[in-house]
């Protein structure tokens, strides 16, 4: 083999990728989707919430590894990665068991917790006036 035939067998660069199938890894993106679809279907709670967050796991991994190539990348990507995951786990844990409670000090959330501008809640109380006179209405046409 002449050396310019050598050269040209390496690919540039110097450092080789490993060999991807994308339409293995598409395949498989697919398949895992039509799971996490269809798993709400069987109607137990906690099987499909381990499914679907198992499933979302794992498409993420596959797509940071074949598609986003992190695998081949310097080691800080991944620790940068790995840090903003605990960060976010760690902001999640702070504030849910606030978030989550039904009742505190000087709280309570009742059915209508969420703030409604007071634009807001006159036409939705100018559509209830709307509809009860409507409903009067109908009501009294028929005997």
């Amino acid at each position: 083999m002449s050396a310019h035939a050598e050269t040209h067998a390496q690919p540039h660069g110097g450092a080789a990728g490993p060999h991807r199938n994308y339409v293995k890894i598409w395949a498989i993106l697919s398949a895992l989707l039509v799971v996490s679809v269809l798993g709400p279907m069987v109607g137990i709670r906690l099987v499909t919430l381990i499914a679907a967050f198992g499933i979302a796991l794992v498409k993420a991994y596959l797509v940071a590894k074949n598609f986003m190539h992190l695998d081949i990348e310097k080691p800080i990507v991944g620790w940068l990665l790995a840090v903003a995951l605990i960060l976010m786990v760690v902001l999640y844990a702070g504030v849910a068991p606030d978030v989550e409670k039904s009742k505190g000090q000087n709280w309570e959330k009742t059915p209508g917790y969420h703030y409604m501008s007071p634009q807001a809640e006159g036409e939705s109380h100018a559509n209830e006036a709307g509809k009860k006179a409507q409903e009067h209405e109908s009501g009294s046409s028929h005997p």
